[in-house]
């Protein structure tokens, strides 16, 4: 079995009166993040780990922000998009580690719903998909509640 691995990283500013979607759910917060799309950070992060794993690119080059059909979409679409094109390259998602930084709020009660969200989107079981959450304990644009960042890793096998 040939194992494949990409590692996707995305951070995106926080401001007032911006929605913070992160893993497909609103999260009710004074901030959200700024961004072309939704500016969901963890959503981005593991299209970016999707499409490394396959070699195809980068987000970026899928959806550019150039690119006025981009404009507000839900990132869940990014992840279905990036699962067609994985599978068209004759690989299957085997499993995806996450984990989201940001100060505030805590995101324990949401991350089932993000883990569901992020399956159903991919087309794999929610069980497939780990999603974790930390601080960077008030250090750092992040720490000051400026931005948020997603890191996430990708592991793909053949079909």
């Amino acid at each position: 079995m040939r194992v494949r691995t990409g590692i996707g990283y995305d951070v995106h500013r926080l401001e007032e009166g911006e929605s913070l979607i992160i893993g497909g759910v609103e999260i009710p917060f004074k901030k959200g993040a700024v961004g072309h799309s939704d500016g969901d950070a963890l959503s981005h992060a593991i299209v970016d780990a999707l499409l490394g794993a396959a070699n195809l690119g980068d987000i970026g080059q899928h959806f550019p922000s150039s690119d006025d059909r981009w404009k507000n979409a839900s990132s869940l679409e990014f992840l279905k998009y990036a699962a067609e094109k994985v599978r068209s390259a004759s690989l299957k998602v085997s499993h995806l580690d996450a984990t989201v930084v940001l100060e505030e709020p805590k995101l324990s009660p949401y991350i089932d719903e993000m883990k569901s969200n992020i399956g159903a989107a991919l087309g794999i079981d929610a069980s497939a998909v780990s999603v974790k959450a930390t601080t960077t304990d008030e250090v750092g644009f992040i720490g000051r509640g400026e931005g948020i960042g997603a890191m996430a890793v990708a592991t793909l096998t053949q079909e």
